[in-house]
């Protein structure tokens, strides 16, 4: 190590200087050339990385940058370090980046600014917002995230659409059911071809929705006479079923349409514009049917089936004293599309049973009811009560009777 002396005598002028420095042998000369040679190939550990080592600086400080996005030059530059603070930040880094993290202390939990608006941001939004940050690398990815604001903004655009037909859908069905109830039948003219073709367009969705409410289904299962029919004709006469294209229209919770696939139908297509539908293919899965019956959202008469002909379609479309709100219209539009021409349709024979009744007791109650309603005049109520349809059980002579159609299905009657 070289050395160098400077004494200095306060009386005198002169200073005298003395190089104490001794001459580099041959040896020495021979070792730095050595070291150098040796610097060439060293190996340089990464400042970031446990396990990844360089043949070069140079290499080290581009890997920090691009794979860690840690630019050496940049900080030095940036905190205009001199030799000595490159050191000291070289060495800090490598002390701590494999240590503790420094603001692990829970000393850290306590806000050095009151109301930080930092500490109010979630970490996934700050992570999420820092995506979407674009650096001049990032150019390309503008179209990109510019497409998948537009793919959002239209999501947004439809559920909004969405929302606004079924509050409007809402709204209508809210003033059909007033209609129903206050003016039901009284500004009706001569009937046109069928209750379904009487009602209205936006009526039609309220029609069906009635019946994607699972009371109305119910009711309908329960009814053992009617039910029991179906199942009893289809049972009793596999021979007209076997390997036959079945349709069943307005299918409800697929009863038919498991009727006739029990009864050797090769495929059954059963088909329903409400909301019961999804129900139906719950049923139809659970009771191991859906490699035979394939069902169907919609109206039979806005629909395409996925056979050009069916051979047999079943139906049960009867309303209230036969034709009150019937689908006899959709059954008639289904026949003549996709029935083929040797093809059978069940129910095909309908009939309306009458029996005059006379229940005064009924009418005061029912209709006179409204001369005088607490002391207050509700005429007009008439109107509106007498063309709903009531359902009775009337007792004469210890026999029961009821308002009742006849269905006959070829030949065998249920009643």
């Amino acid at each position: 190590m070289a050395s160098v002396t400077v004494s200095c005598d306060a009386g005198d002028d002169d200073c005298e200087v003395c190089d104490d420095v001794p001459e580099l042998s041959d040896s020495d000369e021979e070792q730095w050339q050595s070291m150098e040679q040796g610097s060439e190939c060293t190996t340089v550990p990464c400042l970031l990385c446990d396990s990844r080592t360089f043949t070069s600086v140079s290499e080290t400080v581009q890997h920090c940058k691009t794979d860690h996005g840690v630019d050496i030059p940049d900080l030095v530059q940036k905190h205009r370090l001199d030799d000595y603070g490159y050191i000291k930040m070289i060495n800090y880094i490598r002390t701590t980046v494999n240590g503790p993290l420094p603001w692990d202390s829970d000393q850290y939990m306590k806000p050095a600014l009151p109301d930080d608006p930092l500490l109010l941001i979630d970490v996934e939004e700050l992570i999420e917002a820092a995506d979407v940050t674009l650096s001049p690398a990032a150019g390309d990815q503008v179209p990109l995230l510019l497409q998948r604001a537009r793919q959002a903004e239209d999501r947004a655009q439809r559920a909004e659409e969405a929302l606004a037909r079924a509050m409007d859908d809402l709204h209508k069905l809210k003033l059909l059911a007033q209609g129903l109830v206050l003016n039901a039948g009284t500004s009706r003219g001569p009937s046109r071809s069928g209750a379904i073709a009487e009602l209205r367009e936006e009526d039609d969705e309220a029609y069906f929705s009635s019946y994607g409410h699972y009371s109305i289904h119910e009711e309908m299962l329960k009814d053992k006479v009617r039910t029991e029919s179906y199942r009893d004709f289809m049972y009793h006469n596999m021979d007209v079923f076997k390997d036959k294209v079945v349709l069943d229209v307005g299918c409800g919770t697929g009863i038919l349409s498991m009727f006739a696939a029990k009864a050797g139908a090769r495929k059954v297509i059963a088909v329903d514009q409400s909301e019961i539908i999804y129900q139906a293919m719950d049923i139809v899965r659970s009771n191991k049917l859906e490699d035979t019956i394939t069902l169907i959202k919609g109206r039979i008469e806005e629909i395409d089936l996925p056979v050009e002909k069916v051979d047999i379609i079943i139906s049960e479309w009867m309303g209230y004293f036969l034709l009150f709100e019937s689908m006899l219209d959709s059954v008639l539009y289904a026949r003549d599309r996709y029935l083929a021409e040797d093809g059978l349709v069940y129910p095909d024979r309908c009939n309306i049973s009458l029996a005059a009744v006379g229940d005064t007791q009924k009418h005061c109650d029912r209709i006179a009811f409204w001369d005088d309603v607490y002391g207050f005049k509700m005429r007009c109520m008439k109107k509106a009560v007498i063309p709903e349809a009531v359902v009775e059980v009337v007792l004469l002579n210890e026999h029961t009777l009821a308002w009742n159609f006849l269905t006959t299905f070829n030949g065998t009657s249920s009643t």
